[in-house]
């Protein structure tokens, strides 16, 4: 057991999804897995392992923002030996040509977020996707006829902004949408060696003032999660 994970030692696959909501990651064991098994429900946030196609993989709900996300990662990488963490989220879209329920792969997270601080002083340290997922997610999705789109995506501290205009400075510059942990994500896995990607769907838009429902971010986006299991070796 960890601090906040209560799986024994090989209860946790090497590859793990992390949604933020905890009842996605519910959806994701109960829709995709074969026999899900719950290992952890510390603090409602739900884990579950299972086999998709044969290969054992887990799912583990993170919370928002970058601080709850990195609190599972560091635990799931040093007590629990994940190998492959693969957000599966939703996110803001920033361009006109990014349409509510479209997919976005991050290749790069650019942030307001502090947490590189006090690692990279007077300096700014860009996190990147892994090659080798980002490529098996993008050849999965080219060949099942999958609509995606990849770039640079916005890692944000606030969800509530005073600003509501402030995304502008970062669409000009090519950002595609905002998120809340994939900044976060993409260092812990350089740092520890590990790989990471986080594969999100559009489910508002800063441009069209279009949304979904709590519900169907809660229980729906399929393809989102077809192309992160296609990544399992």
């Amino acid at each position: 057991m960890s601090t906040h994970i209560e799986a024994k030692q090989g209860e946790i696959a090497e590859t793990v999804l992390l949604p933020g909501d905890p009842m996605r990651a519910k959806w994701i064991a109960e829709t995709f897995f074969d026999n899900p098994k719950l290992y952890n429900d510390v603090r409602g946030m739900l884990g579950y392992t299972g086999t998709y196609k044969g290969k054992l993989v887990s799912v583990q709900g993170t919370g928002m923002g970058i601080p709850s996300c990195l609190i599972y990662c560091n635990e799931l990488i040093n007590d629990y030996g994940a190998k492959n963490l693969i957000r599966v989220g939703s996110a803001g879209s920033y361009q006109k040509h990014v349409h509510i329920r479209d997919i976005v792969i991050a290749m790069a997270a650019s942030s307001t977020s502090g947490i590189n601080n006090s690692r990279f002083i007077n300096a700014d340290y860009a996190p990147t996707a892994n090659f080798e997922l980002f490529m098996k997610a993008a050849s999965y999705a080219k060949a099942n006829n999958i609509p995606i789109k990849a770039g640079n995506i916005l890692s944000s501290d606030e969800f509530y902004e005073d600003d509501y205009n402030a995304y502008k400075k970062w669409a000009d510059f090519g950002v595609l949408c905002v998120e809340m942990e994939t900044a976060g994500l993409y260092t812990v896995a350089a740092k520890h060696q590990v790989n990471a990607l986080s594969i999100l769907t559009i489910s508002d838009s800063l441009v069209t003032k279009e949304h979904t429902s709590s519900d169907e971010r809660e229980s729906t986006f399929n393809a989102m999660i077809e192309i992160a299991l296609s990544t399992l070796d």
